[in-house]
């Protein structure tokens, strides 16, 4: 390889490197989760309070706006990332065990929800370009139309919509 002369060459098999992180995996991993999960368009899904639960919420938020609602890709790029960064939210600072998710569709719009028992209000802080955390909420209100909290009887809903074209 021109430029990599001397340099070790990584091992492995390259093409079971590319199966694992292909689409159509990613795909299976989206349908699987729904499957076991349940729908998030039907009920609320919940979720056990774990960093590990923002990858099945990432999951079925791809396969609903994706696959169901057969929204764009760029769509579901963000709607994806947004639903993470409530999901971290939740996990890292509500003490919560279970959160829930709940999307939504309605004419031109999508509607992502995290519910947890928490009363804590989740703050907008100024991000720093140097930051290597705390930008959850400054990516949910640059990429989102809108979002916001609901204060519930025990706990609140923090949601985030965004426009979409309807067909």
């Amino acid at each position: 390889m021109a430029g990599l002369e001397g340099m070790e060459q990584p091992r492995g098999d390259a093409h079971a490197a590319a199966a694992r992180w292909s689409p159509t995996v990613e795909d299976e991993h989206a349908l699987k989760a729904l499957e076991l999960y349940g729908n998030p368009t039907e009920a609320e899904v919940p979720l056990p309070s774990r960093p590990e639960s923002a990858a099945t919420a990432r999951r079925l938020t791809q396969v609903v706006v994706l696959r169901h609602w057969g929204l764009t890709p760029k769509t579901t790029e963000d709607a994806v990332l947004l639903v993470s960064e409530l999901v971290g939210n939740a996990v890292r600072h509500t003490g919560a065990r279970v959160f829930g998710l709940r999307l939504h569709r309605r004419r031109g719009w999508i509607r992502v929800e995290v519910r947890d028992p928490s009363r804590g209000l989740p703050c907008l802080m100024p991000v720093q370009e140097l930051d290597v955390s705390g930008r959850g909420l400054f990516l949910v209100d640059k990429l989102a139309d809108r979002w916001g909290v609901d204060l519930l009887p025990r706990g609140k809903t923090t949601w985030f919509e965004m426009r979409v074209a309807d067909r």
